[in-house]
């Protein structure tokens, strides 16, 4: 089994490996950039975006991705990102088919994240140049309710000769192989690259996905979507969710201690309960009570590395 796929041709990059946009910070996507792999950062809430294209840029000369989540419009966004060079475009929830033109005049590529065959077909007949098909185990947001083994193959036979990157549950070297037999030209991982070093996240939140096991990360179709509706998530089991189920899985406006500021940011923005926000380096607060996003493969993600030690270990069987 080859370790350069024609995907890897298309993106530029040496390995089948996409680091899932887990980080809005420039310094997890460059490493995996640099370590020959297609490292993603995360656009969708930048005032900005331009901005932390050139700030990834400036730490990689090789090709990276900027993502953008389609619950709210992100035509600015992209027109700043695309503005400041970036040509590989992601897109997660919504409808991508108002994008797709923009990232082709620009010279760039599209990728869109999808739970099923026939998402999968719509977005091939969009536009989209490279699908992403997402297993139900995936941690963070999840798009669909089938899980990888079963959902790669039918969404590779439903759009070849697109190419089709696999996401959900892979967390080592085995399952990039397993997902490269179903199909698919490279393999998507988001919870195994929380642990890189270059990654941001609060210690407490790294302690907590290192003694995690593949139970510990729940899907919750509503939990923490304050200001994110309809937004299915899967995160480590905590306080939070417990108070939420103890009261039955009330909906927004009937939650206990709904509102109550539990956390803030290095900057100081106050983080309420239920929030989708992920605890990072300066969070203060209630850490264990904050969402903290991790797919199943979190049993696999034992020790923090440097992301390209990850990069290189993912393909050590191929």
């Amino acid at each position: 089994m080859s370790t350069h796929t024609p995907v890897c041709e298309l993106l530029g990059i040496e390995h089948p490996i996409v680091q899932a946009p887990v980080a809005a910070d420039p310094r997890l996507p460059a490493a995996v950039s640099n370590a020959g792999a297609l490292g993603s950062v995360a656009l969708w809430w930048a005032d900005d975006a331009g901005d932390w294209v050139r700030k990834t840029a400036a730490l990689t000369d090789r090709p990276f991705a900027g993502n953008f989540v389609l619950t709210s419009d992100q035509h600015r966004r992209l027109d700043q990102a695309l503005s400041a060079g970036l040509r590989i475009v992601s897109f997660l929830l919504g409808d991508p088919a108002s994008y797709v033109d923009s990232v082709h005049d620009a010279g760039g590529l599209v990728m869109h994240t999808v739970g099923s065959a026939e998402e999968a077909r719509r977005a091939v007949g969009c536009g989209v140049d490279i699908v992403v098909a997402q297993g139900w185990e995936a941690g963070g947001h999840v798009r669909g309710g089938v899980a990888t083994l079963p959902l790669v193959p039918a969404v590779v036979d439903a759009v070849a000769p697109v190419p089709v990157i696999a996401a959900g549950g892979i967390g080592d070297a085995r399952g990039v192989a397993a997902v490269l037999a179903l199909g698919a030209q490279a393999a998507w991982l988001g919870t195994r690259f929380l642990l890189a070093d270059e990654m941001p996240i609060h210690e407490e939140y790294r302690r907590r996905l290192i003694a995690a096991t593949e139970t510990d990360a729940e899907w919750y179709p509503d939990l923490y979507n304050m200001g994110w509706p309809d937004s299915p998530h899967r995160a480590i089991h905590n306080s939070t969710a417990e108070m939420w189920e103890a009261a039955g899985r009330p909906p927004l406006g009937s939650r206990p201690r709904e509102g109550e500021v539990i956390a803030h940011f290095a900057s100081g923005e106050p983080i309420v309960r239920y929030a989708p926000a992920p605890p990072l380096v300066g969070t203060t607060g209630e850490i264990e009570a904050l969402s903290l996003w991790a797919g199943q493969s979190v049993a696999l993600a034992k020790q923090t590395q440097p992301a390209a030690e990850i990069v290189a270990e993912l393909v050590s069987r191929l």
